[in-house]
C-alpha cells in the first residue's frame, strides 16, 4: 500500500512519490471511470484532499457518490492510514469540476489561469489542514475548437513547476481513441512518468519545462 516515500494510487500496485506528474493513457469511458474511481477512492480513504476535473457530467456525478473518510462504514474494507489527522476538516474532501468552470472558463483556455487554479487549491488544502492532495484532469476538453487549446503541451510542461516538490500527485488522463499520435508524442515529452494499463513507466523521453518551451519557441 503506502510507504514512507510513496503513496499508493489505488490503481493496481502503482505507488508514486509526492510531486509526481503522470500521463495516464486509457481507451474509452469505462476505462476512464475505473481509473478515476480507484484513484480517488483510495485518496478519500486515506484522508487526502481530492480535486478532479472531468469532461463528463455523468462521471462527475459518479465521483460525487464516493464516500469521504468520515463517511466510511466500519464494515468497509480497511483503508490506508489517514495522512490528515481526525476527520471533519473544514471544506469538502472531494471537489469535482467540469472544464467549463476550469480549463475553459470564459470560453477559452489560458495556461496561466489554470496553473494559478492548481497552485491556489494546493495552498487552500494546506490551510484547511490536509497534508496531502491528489489531483486529476481529463484532457478531452482540448479537442474542442476553442481559443488557447493549441497551448496544451506547453501547459502540461509548465505544470511540472507547480507539482514538483509538492505534497501532491497528479494524473492527466488521455484517451488514446481520441487524441492523434502527433499530440500524444508531444504530451509524453511533458510528463516524467507514463501510466498504461496499470503499468507505470519512468519516461525516458521526458523533457523539462525550460528545454521543452525553448524548443517550442525555436
Amino acid at each position: 500500500m503506502t510507504t514512507t516515500n510513496t503513496v499508493w494510487t489505488g490503481i493496481d500496485d502503482v505507488s508514486l512519490p509526492p510531486g509526481s506528474h503522470v500521463c495516464a493513457f486509457y481507451r474509452g469511458a469505462a476505462a476512464r471511470d475505473l481509473l478515476l474511481t480507484a484513484y480517488f477512492g483510495a485518496g478519500l480513504s486515506a484522508g487526502d484532499k481530492c480535486i478532479c476535473i472531468v469532461d463528463s457530467p455523468d462521471t462527475a456525478s459518479q465521483l460525487e457518490l464516493l464516500p469521504s473518510r468520515a463517511e466510511l462504514s466500519p464494515l468497509s474494507a480497511e483503508p490506508p492510514l489517514p495522512r490528515t489527522g481526525a476527520p471533519g476538516l473544514p471544506g469538502r474532501q472531494l471537489d469535482v469540476h467540469l472544464p467549463e468552470s476550469t480549463y475553459l472558463a470564459g470560453g477559452r483556455f489560458a495556461t496561466t489561469e489554470m496553473l494559478t487554479f492548481w497552485s491556489e487549491n494546493l495552498v487552500k488544502a494546506e490551510v484547511e489542514g490536509y497534508s496531502f492532495c491528489r489531483l486529476a484532469g481529463e484532457m478531452t476538453w482540448a479537442l474542442r475548437d476553442m481559443p488557447g487549446v493549441e497551448n496544451l503541451a506547453g501547459y502540461e510542461s509548465e505544470l511540472n513547476r507547480v507539482t514538483s516538490g509538492s505534497a501532491a500527485i497528479v494524473l492527466c488522463l488521455y484517451d488514446l481513441d481520441q487524441f492523434s499520435g502527433e499530440v500524444v508524442v508531444n504530451i509524453v515529452k511533458t510528463h516524467p512518468q507514463v501510466l498504461v494499463q496499470g503499468i507505470l513507466v519512468e519516461n525516458p523521453y521526458y523533457v523539462g519545462p525550460d528545454e521543452f518551451l525553448s524548443s517550442a519557441l525555436g
